[in-house]
């Protein structure tokens, strides 16, 4: 790692400790400055100042204080404990604010990145390429000053890895899209093929707006893979910070592509999550001789291809599976469900757990089993999710019920049933008691059905986190949530 003075001067001259001045900093005054830059960028691309705009994204990635945001951000996600090819991680307030001096472009060579795999749903596996730690932060401090431009070029109904924006969005536009008596009744699904790894060099380097330099660094590091280096000739990495960013402004455009390909009044509808993305229309003539041409005409000119096997055109009445949920529509009426292989993988995820912690202490499965449950199940609460959750309780109930009988072989049906599920007071609940320093405490297996439905209210499609008129309404979508912007329905 870079490394600078340990200590540093105040205004009045006396020192100061590395570790106290990182503890000291005013995070909110942080992000505010660096929001206020962000806005001006925003704006600016919206004026078409190209010039404005490299001024002011010099000014964010030069700022101490993007600075510290960056190092916040890479030693406090998920990958933090995790080092690149050196080894190395940032831990303590001393190294995080050594970290954010060393950060400058002046004599900047990133590293090569580490290659692992991770394993995928058809059995195949996922490069995953892992930065080191001062990379990782040159990318999210970077990242600050190209994410408003990348907002404000963005695709209307582009709804992954933006800030704001998630699934629950991009589902919300597959219903206002295919729920209408008269809404078009054919689908076209498509997946690009190893959209990540192919992306062309060429085009990034002409087309991204940012600093071509130290992009043309990141794009030709490398990797290692069991101790061999490696070149890289296209793509961009997965694992990278700013990647997602990176892969999104070069899908941007996909969606006026599709208009302008279809007649005026043979209108089409565009729904993309990060590489994902469906395309509805009034007939399967159009999808086939009109958009998806203009899709591959769109993604060759920056090196990518549809998959030939997983890209089809469907009927509503058949359904597909978008983003892990199933949409059909039965006679007028759209429902979108669970996937029904998303189910299956969680109750296959459910068994590994009471597998693996057969032996151990009962609170410790049951805060595994919390973990998962909440997860999938506030994913899919937004949806018509009554039947599928009442499915999960059951076959948690039954694989809970088994491992108990395998634990305690000699004990009657009574004996389980009163230790078990009576601590809560209410019946199919697994709860135990445990005290904690004297005081007992209640734990529980969250039932999915607790959590219940609730109506999602989608994003507005051209809101804009960075531009000043927006600031009011997504104020509310952050604070009246329980209120007036999330409707319960049954």
């Amino acid at each position: 790692m870079r490394t600078q003075m340990t200590v540093a001067q105040n205004g009045t001259g006396a020192l100061i400790d590395d570790a106290k001045q990182w503890h000291a900093i005013d995070w909110r005054r942080a992000q505010r400055e660096v929001r206020r830059l962000q806005m001006r960028i925003a704006k600016a691309v919206k004026e078409n100042k190209p010039g404005k705009v490299k001024a002011l994204q010099w000014l964010v990635t030069h700022s101490f204080y993007a600075k510290l945001l960056a190092v916040k951000r890479v030693t406090s996600n998920k990958g933090r404990k995790t080092p690149g090819v050196d080894g190395v991680v940032w831990k303590g307030a001393r190294t995080k604010m050594r970290a954010a001096r060393s950060l400058k472009r002046h004599g900047y060579k990133p590293l090569p990145l580490r290659r692992i795999y991770i394993p995928k749903k058809n059995k195949g596996k996922r490069p995953l390429s892992i930065p080191i730690m001062y990379d990782r932060a040159m990318q999210a401090l970077y990242k600050l000053a190209l994410s408003p431009v990348a907002e404000t070029t963005a695709d209307p109904n582009s709804y992954g890895f933006r800030e704001s924006r998630r699934c629950a969005d991009a589902i919300a536009q597959c219903f206002n899209a295919l729920s209408k008596p008269n809404s078009a009744t054919w689908v076209f699904e498509a997946d690009i093929r190893g959209c990540y790894d192919n992306i062309s060099f060429q085009w990034m380097l002409a087309n991204i707006p940012m600093d071509r330099e130290v992009l043309r660094k990141w794009l030709r590091a490398g990797y290692v893979e069991n101790g061999i280096s490696y070149p890289t000739r296209k793509g961009t990495p997965q694992g990278g910070i700013i990647s997602p960013t990176l892969a999104n402004m070069t899908l941007d455009g996909l969606e006026q592509a599709v208009i302008r390909a279809v007649p005026r009044r043979s209108r089409v509808n565009f729904v993309r999550y990060a590489d994902d993305f469906i395309v509805t229309g009034k007939s399967k003539r159009i999808l086939e001789t009109m958009v998806k041409p203009a899709i591959e005409e769109f993604l060759a000119k920056r090196g990518l291809t549809l998959s030939k096997e997983k890209t089809a055109i469907t009927h509503i009445r058949d359904g597909f599976t978008f983003l892990g949920q199933s949409l059909r529509k039965h006679n007028k009426t759209l429902h979108i469900t669970p996937a029904k292989e998303g189910v299956l993988t969680l109750m296959r995820k459910v068994g590994a757990l009471t597998r693996k912690y057969k032996s151990a202490p009962m609170v410790v499965l049951i805060k595994e089993l919390n973990q998962l449950l909440r997860g999938w199940a506030n994913y899919h609460r937004h949806v018509v999710a009554t039947r599928a959750f009442g499915y999960v309780d059951t076959n948690v109930f039954r694989q809970l019920w088994r491992m108990l009988r395998r634990r305690h072989p000699k004990k009657s049906n009574s004996w389980l049933a009163k230790r078990y599920w009576t601590a809560a007071g209410q019946k199919h609940v697994f709860s135990v008691i445990k005290k904690i320093k004297g005081t007992p405490r209640l734990y529980q297996v969250v039932r999915t059905k607790s959590i219940g439905i609730k109506r999602h209210v989608k994003i507005k499609a051209k809101a804009n986190p960075y531009l000043k008129e927006y600031a009011a309404y997504f104020w509310r979508r952050r604070n009246l949530k329980g209120a007036t912007w999330a409707l319960t329905w049954g």
